[in-house]
């Protein structure tokens, strides 16, 4: 008995090596951690649980018989952040290069139906050289059912990507399927053709990092929702965000213990708005100031910000937050900052997380590269993502809420629950100059007219008590209240009910 105790204690301690000491020590030199260490960092101590630590590809070419390393190059499992349950899967570069096999792909497929079946998030971590050259289509195959799986598993868990080393070809089209993507500096870098054969086919000459390092994930493509200085902060990151999600869609998000009280007042932000309505102020404040302890998770944080959108807590509870910049091209809405906040918006109705809207907007950006870029479409993507929402939904009009993007920022006719304004809120089709140009356009010779036709229209319009009249707006409340009032509004829409009309699916105008 004691030899096949011993005799499982040394398979296990050569599997754990993975690739051997020798290319642990290379990983670590170019500041990466081993799949194992990753797995270590990201779930509580102890908790993680295993499988196929023995499994072994079945290829026979190219003299692959003679390298079998226990594990195929992937580590898989469960374990708990936080006390809450999590699968993962974490590549090994030390083995193969992290390439995927038939037998890599099937320790994936694995976990991920355990995962759909169980109810619980899917973390992966992606370091790999992409599919296993020497089995060819059967490599490929198993792309494809890991492929399935994230298609099965939107929107019934939370799947996260970390993609902590080179990821490219085949392989990116999983992460990309994934509700979140993060990246760190430097180290990770994701594209569907290498710099190499950029070069053949375009002449362009660019580097990995230039094509897809962190920096261009995160900042020109959005394909990245965050990327981190190294791999411990990475993971840190990730668990901090678990702890705002769901375990599934049919739980809701877990409630943290706060210590904030619920009513407090914040007088500062009955001074945020400045006296000119064209001097933008940092809507971050608001954010800020309205949250639990004033903690933010901020998502996409380097792309399109003239929106924001990420996580806070009220009364401990996870609420998804929708916000326009005002510091950032006014605060207008443009072809990204409607693909960012309908993709987030769309995430927080999959896992029932209620939704906060900042509205400061005067309109939708206008220029040729917006519409030949497809403005309409994209704009209605948030309009679309908003209107079939089913979650709480509770807006804040602080300042301008003009044309078109007042209806589309969660407006009361979209199915809004609550939909509150600052004294300061202007609601109007357009702004006072634009609209007095149209209406009185006999006068435009006459400054001193047009003056006096402009401050008419300021008077009627530049308010939010014209549509409080209608019934739009809720009610009209002090800023330095806003926490308050949000906070009890979304405590009394904890019991919503409300359901779309039964369908297989909408066709969201992608």
């Amino acid at each position: 008995m004691k030899d096949i105790l011993q005799e499982l204690q040394d398979r296990r301690d050569v599997a754990r090596l993975g690739g051997g000491q020798r290319r642990i020590d290379s990983q670590h030199a170019r500041g990466k951690l081993t799949a194992r260490e990753r797995i270590e960092l990201l779930l509580d101590e102890d908790s993680f649980e295993e499988f196929d630590m023995f499994k072994a590809h079945r290829c026979t070419d190219f003299g692959m018989e003679n390298q079998k390393p226990a594990g195929d190059g992937v580590v898989t499992g469960w374990g708990t952040i936080n006390g809450r349950m999590v699968y993962v899967f974490s590549q090994d570069f030390t083995v193969f290069g992290g390439s995927l096999s038939e037998t890599h792909a099937e320790k994936i497929c694995k976990i991920q139906d355990m995962a759909i079946q169980n109810g619980a998030p899917i973390i992966g971590i992606n370091d790999s050289g992409g599919a296993r050259i020497q089995e060819g289509v059967a490599s490929l195959a198993g792309y494809a059912e890991v492929f399935q799986r994230n298609i099965m598993a939107s929107g019934v868990v939370p799947q996260i990507s970390l993609i902590m080393g080179p990821c490219a070809g085949g392989a990116v089209y999983s992460p990309a399927m994934t509700d979140f993507i993060f990246m760190v500096k430097d180290t990770s870098y994701m594209f569907v053709t290498g710099p190499d054969v950029v070069k053949t086919v375009t002449n362009e000459v660019v580097t990995a990092e230039e094509l897809g390092g962190a920096s261009t994930h995160t900042k020109k493509s959005s394909v990245a929702d965050g990327a981190f200085e190294n791999d411990v902060e990475a993971l840190a990151e990730v668990r901090r965000l678990v702890d705002f999600l769901p375990l599934n869609n049919r739980e809701k998000p877990p409630v943290r213990p706060f210590f904030d009280e619920p009513g407090r007042v914040e007088e500062s932000l009955d001074t945020l708005i400045p006296e000119n309505p064209n001097t933008p102020y940092d809507m971050k404040e608001l954010i800020h100031k309205v949250a639990d302890e004033g903690d933010f998770y901020e998502i996409q944080e380097d792309y399109a910000k003239n929106i924001i959108t990420g996580f806070i807590r009220l009364e401990g509870q996870t609420v998804g937050v929708v916000a326009n910049q005002p510091m950032i091209l006014a605060g207008c809405l443009d072809i990204d900052s409607s693909r960012k906040a309908a993709r987030f918006v769309r995430f927080c109705d999959c896992f029932e997380i209620p939704i906060l809207t900042l509205v400061d907007v005067p309109g939708f950006l206008p220029g040729t590269s917006q519409e030949y870029g497809g403005v309409i479409k994209h704009g209605a993507k948030l309009l679309f993502a908003y209107g079939e929402a089913t979650v709480p939904k509770v807006t804040v009009i602080t300042r301008k809420a003009y044309g078109g993007a007042y209806d589309v920022m969660a407006s009361k006719h979209l199915r809004g629950d609550f939909n509150y304004a600052w004294p300061t809120a202007e609601i109007a089709v357009m702004g006072a100059k634009g609209a007095t140009e149209i209406i009185h356009r006999a006068d435009l010779g006459d400054a001193d007219k047009i003056a006096a036709h402009t401050k008419d229209y300021e008077d009627r319009f530049a308010n939010p008590f014209v549509a409080a009249e209608k019934g739009f707006i809720d009610e009209v409340i002090q800023p330095r209240s806003t926490r308050r009032r949000v906070s009890r509004a979304f405590a009394s829409l904890r019991n919503k009910k409300l359901e779309n009309p039964w369908k297989k699916h909408d066709n969201i105008p992608l």
